[in-house]
């Protein structure tokens, strides 16, 4: 079954029954472990039970076709519904799961584990078109649906968010649900009980190191021209675990600042009252960068840029795209032109 994506989360928290093989990929893998670690609790209250939980790999259905189909048909030793778990699956084992899902096991329950699968990929078209399968999509949430989680996880902690602070994180820790949620924690024990409203002040200083520096090196060396310190900046935040698609954003986002700070000024503001319309404030450590940039850059320029952006970044969804390389391509386009 395939989906709809406000039914994404209801699924995750009670899995429909009928699917007894779930498929759980994407470019998020934080969120698809975390998605695939809450279903499986749906099951079995401990992930870790030697006894009712089994863990298999890509490689090990690879070489052993007929595991997954005795792993699932193998009763309980203590009684109960058994998990399978499979980390690593792809469309080359398609034909083995569409083998199992010919006669599932009615008692226990699949997992499968992937990367990003296209919209034409076997194993992803199998699970989606299946009555006894489900799909679940992980993609990298935008600044709202991180936004919407750090409010969500501070509250569940007891805090409350002013909402520049939460713009500003939003921005800055966007990327793998892990390392969102890394950086949610350490938020909170920053604030201890101290304070239970998270200030803008707050935020930087429990989470500045998380891609914010990088970011704001990426963002200002681009518009200095300055090509290695900008692919430098690009390689860190790689490395760190950025998704490119979070880059590819924050790029389009500060472009999309300029020029919503060209267009005050078009119509009379003078730079520093455009400017103190922006949410969230630019960093005072940047404010005359950002001032450079918008003596630089044309409206009509920073349009083109954005709009390439927004191309790279649908060409980043296709299937075996090198993204990575796509991504440091256009920045070394765009600080070429800085």
């Amino acid at each position: 079954m395939k989906l709809a994506w406000k039914d994404i989360e209801p699924f995750v928290k009670k899995p429909d029954p009928k699917a007894r093989a779930i498929l759980v990929y994407g470019p998020d893998d934080g969120l698809v472990k975390e998605r695939a670690a809450a279903m499986g609790l749906a099951v079995v209250p401990d992930l870790n039970d030697p006894f009712n939980v089994s863990l298999l790999t890509g490689d090990i259905l690879s070489e052993d076709g007929a595991r997954l189909s005795d792993e699932a048909h193998a009763m309980s030793l203590m009684g109960g519904t058994r998990l399978i778990r499979v980390d690593g699956a792809s469309d080359k084992h398609t034909t083995l799961l569409k083998e199992y899902l010919a006669s599932p096991s009615r008692d226990n329950l699949v997992i499968l584990e992937a990367g990003e699968l296209g919209p034409k990929s076997s194993l992803r078209l199998l699970f989606e078109k299946s009555d006894c399968a489900a799909a679940v999509p992980c993609y990298v949430d935008d600044e709202r649906g991180v936004a919407n989680l750090i409010r969500q996880t501070l509250s569940a902690g007891g805090y409350s968010i002013q909402s520049d602070a939460s713009a500003w994180l939003a921005a800055n820790i966007a990327g793998d649900r892990l390392r969102v949620r890394a950086e949610i924690d350490k938020l909170m024990i920053y604030m201890g009980d101290v304070s239970k409203t998270v200030t803008l002040d707050d935020a930087r200083a429990a989470c500045g190191e998380a891609g914010d520096q990088s970011i704001d090196d990426l963002l200002y060396a681009i518009g200095a021209g300055r090509i290695e310190v900008a692919l430098r900046a690009y390689n860190k935040l790689i490395e760190e675990g950025v998704a490119v698609v979070t880059i590819l954003r924050s790029l389009q986002g500060h472009f999309r600042r300029l020029h919503y700070t060209k267009s005050l000024m078009k119509d009379g503001a003078d730079v520093d009252s455009a400017m103190k319309k922006l949410q969230p404030a630019v960093f005072f450590k940047n404010v005359d960068p950002f001032k450079a940039q918008l003596r630089k850059w044309p409206e009509n320029k920073l349009m083109t840029f954005m709009q390439r952006l927004s191309q790279v970044e649908a060409q980043t969804k296709q299937t075996g795209t090198p993204v990575e390389t796509l991504c440091s391509q256009v920045i070394l386009s765009l600080a070429a032109q800085g």
